[in-house]
């Protein structure tokens, strides 16, 4: 969904690009997943299309609406391009890592390690520069290509998974 923060101010322009993004919303995600494959980052991709066409809504809102579509999805396969070059450039931990542990709890701290290790890639790797490089947000966006915005909620619903299956295991996570 796009954020409504950047939205024209004049009503015309909204409901201009609101025309737009309700008739190449599917398009725009489509162009994205033929890159991409995953639904997860092809989300992230499509999010930022937008916003990148919002970001320059004063050249876009001059064309068609044909015209218009077709730039978008430009724009969306571009996203895409880029969130796939940040994750190549983004290495993440072997499986055979191991981080430095504690010298007591230690069994307690392999569990959480596992649990970090068993959640989906995108947010692993966001928890996993956050909580053990000690990354910030901005730092964590920069490197993944990602906004900031995405990571914080990554790193939000990582941390709220983890206490899921820590409190499902009966371990107090408070």
């Amino acid at each position: 969904m796009v954020t409504w923060m950047t939205m024209p101010e004049d009503q015309t322009e909204r409901e201009k690009f609101l025309r737009l993004y309700g008739a190449c919303e599917k398009r725009v995600y489509a162009a994205a997943f033929r890159v991409l494959r995953d639904p997860a980052p092809t989300e992230d991709a499509a999010q930022q299309a937008w916003l990148r066409l919002l970001q320059s809504w004063e050249r876009v809102s001059t064309f068609g609406l044909e015209e218009a579509c077709g730039y978008a999805v430009t724009v969306a396969k571009n996203a895409a391009i880029d969130l796939l070059r940040a994750q190549r450039h983004t290495v993440s931990f072997s499986d055979e890592w191991e981080p430095p542990a504690p010298t007591d709890s230690s069994g307690e701290y392999a569990y959480l390690v596992s649990l970090v290790r068993a959640l989906p890639e995108g947010y692993r790797r966001v928890l996993e520069l956050k909580l053990v490089e000690e990354q910030s947000n901005q730092e964590i966006a920069r490197r993944l290509g990602l906004n900031e915005s995405t990571v914080a909620t990554r790193i939000q619903r990582g941390k709220a998974m983890l206490r899921e299956r820590l409190k499902k295991e009966g371990y107090c996570y408070e």
